[in-house]
């Protein structure tokens, strides 16, 4: 640690949805940020607000090639997490999941510091446990479209853990299931912002299927939340750790909650389901409750609404 309780904290992805929000609450409680991002799916609009703080510095760079710095903490965060993103160049995303953490963890074993990676609930695939714990070993499909993302972030996760074996490093390896808000990337195709923006376009909303598989979402605030508590524990909390909301709805419900609160005109229509589409997802969150004293306090309308009016704001000034 460098001076006091001030940490230089290195986060990469961090000009994306959820690394933008987690740069802006550890800016807050005082520490150096170093934001690394290549601008794949992150943008600069995201961070713009935080350029002008002089404990804040923004690098271009892909994890896929090695980082010298100096820093104390590592939230690994750096990888397309939307189908349309990560099937895009299904090839770089495997290489940002799986040598994006040799890299990191490679820096993180030269400067002793703690390192904390971004999974995700897709390690689960299309479950056959509901809801899930982490003791779950998933039914994951290793060649399909949706391969790339799913088993790049579960060979992540074996080299974290193997880091920790064979070279004692301190890690963090947290779960995460749908998570929304502010700074939702507008094209991602992720269904809280397809269905806001079609809503407030006027448009027909699409549901894949009958609209009967279900979700659950987590508003933006609430995981960073579970982020820092986790990065704030001692060595023998490793993870992996669910951080998600186990309210659970059906894509139908969350449409037709959105058509209310904006009063749309949109029509629900239906299409056929992508394949691989998990069926249902739902966290089981006891661990992070016991290890963390953590849970989502944003009820899913409240969060709407903050995100609805982002995304209006959004259109407006792109109209």
């Amino acid at each position: 640690m460098r001076y006091g309780s001030t940490k230089k904290i290195l986060i990469t992805g961090g000009a994306g949805f959820l690394g933008s929000h987690l740069c802006e609450r550890l800016l807050a409680q005082g520490h150096e940020i170093l934001c690394v991002d290549n601008f794949f799916t992150g943008s600069r609009r995201n961070i713009a607000h935080l350029l002008e703080n002089s404990r804040f510095e923004m690098m271009r760079h892909d994890v896929t090639f090695p980082l010298y710095v100096e820093v104390d903490e590592i939230y690994n965060l750096a990888c397309p997490a939307s189908p349309i993103h990560y099937q895009f160049d299904p090839v770089q995303t495997t290489k940002t999941s799986v040598i994006g953490a040799i890299n990191m963890l490679g820096l993180a074993k030269r400067v002793k510091a703690k390192i904390l990676q971004a999974s995700t609930s897709e390690v689960y695939g299309d479950p056959q446990i509901h809801p899930q714990p982490e003791s779950y070993w998933g039914n994951v499909n290793p060649i399909g479209y949706r391969s790339c993302y799913d088993e790049g972030k579960r060979c992540a996760e074996t080299l974290f853990f193997d880091y920790h074996r064979q070279h004692h490093l301190s890690i963090k390896v947290v779960r995460i299931f749908n998570t929304y808000g502010p700074r939702m990337h507008p094209n991602d195709g992720r269904v809280v912002s397809n269905i806001v923006l079609q809503a407030l376009r006027g448009e027909n909303i699409t549901l894949y299927g009958d609209g009967s598989q279900t979700r659950s979402f987590c508003y933006v605030d609430d995981l960073i939340e579970g982020f820092i508590r986790l990065m704030e524990t001692g060595p023998e909390v490793t993870g992996p750790i669910n951080i998600g909301n186990p309210g659970e709805f059906t894509i139908k419900q969350l449409a037709e909650l959105v058509i209310n609160i904006t009063n749309s005109k949109s029509k629900l229509v239906y299409r056929p389901l992508p394949p691989d589409d998990p069926r249902q997802r739902q966290p089981e969150i006891s661990m992070a409750n016991e290890a963390l004293g953590w849970q989502p306090k944003i009820e899913l309308r409240q969060g709407l609404e903050r995100t609805i009016a982002y995304f209006e704001k959004y259109l407006n000034e792109h109209a």
